[in-house]
């Protein structure tokens, strides 16, 4: 099994099965990944992880992919508009929730015992806190969530006025785990992805609620295996994975 990062295969082999999938997706999917193999042997899943529009944009551009997983519809639906998924194969698989993460570890600077400027959201409009990172709205679904989530707070605009946007969800989590700025927008897997680098200080309740699609690209329209990795991802034994990995049911 191999794994990318946004990088698309130039091209996929006899006996490969490429798997597009968004950032926040990373462990779960090469766990499932692992279990689809097992079960499968003779193909070997390679998996492209990256921000959700930058997938959909290399599938529409002919970067080889089989199957298409994203952190939300409007990806989904883009790629469904250019004609790119395989009819009747696009389902919801997967849910999250939207929190607010500090780095865990002391910024330097401070003294042990001092907690992090941000406790909550209100603190997100305190002037000692000058940088929070998100994902890019333009492009990163959970930047379109968090910025959904943060009008409704009427905190949109101080948090955008120190924004650091992230070119995908994983980035932006780094970016907290690091030190670099002083909180971050991440899904709450990704955050429990890093329990000794960051800390959930809040959750962002959404209007729309975070669900991951997956389908069968159209080149791939009438591969088995295609069709089977999407219905082991969707299957009790797929979601326990996911599970193990803090995702919720799609509602």
């Amino acid at each position: 099994m191999a794994g990318g990062a946004g990088l698309a295969p130039a091209h996929a082999a006899d006996g490969e099965l490429v798997v597009s999938a968004a950032s926040s997706l990373t462990n779960a999917f090469r766990a499932i990944a692992q279990a689809w193999e097992a079960a499968h042997p003779g193909t070997r899943v390679v998996l492209n992880f990256g921000a959700s529009d930058v997938l959909m944009r290399q599938i529409v551009e002919g970067a080889p992919a089989d199957v298409f997983a994203s952190a939300d519809q409007t990806a989904m639906d883009r790629a469904q508009a250019a004609g790119m998924l395989a009819p009747g194969s696009r389902r919801d698989f997967a849910g999250n929730t939207l929190v607010l993460v500090v780095p865990a570890a002391v910024p330097a600077g401070m003294s042990a015992g001092v907690s992090s400027p941000v406790a909550g959201l209100a603190d997100l409009r305190r002037d000692d806190v000058r940088r929070i990172a998100y994902g890019n709205p333009a492009s990163v679904p959970v930047g379109r969530y968090a910025r959904e989530a943060l009008q409704a707070q009427g905190l949109w605009e101080a948090v955008q006025a120190r924004g650091v946007p992230a070119q995908n969800v994983r980035q932006a989590l780094d970016y907290v785990a690091r030190g670099e700025v002083d909180a971050g927008i991440v899904f709450a897997t990704d955050a429990a992805a890093m329990p000794e680098r960051v800390r959930v200080v809040a959750t962002l309740p959404t209007r729309t609620p975070i669900a991951y699609p997956i389908a069968v690209t159209a080149r791939a329209a009438g591969n088995r295996s295609a069709a089977s990795f999407a219905d082991f991802v969707a299957s009790p034994q797929g979601r326990q994975i996911l599970a193990r990995h803090g995702f919720r049911a799609p509602r």
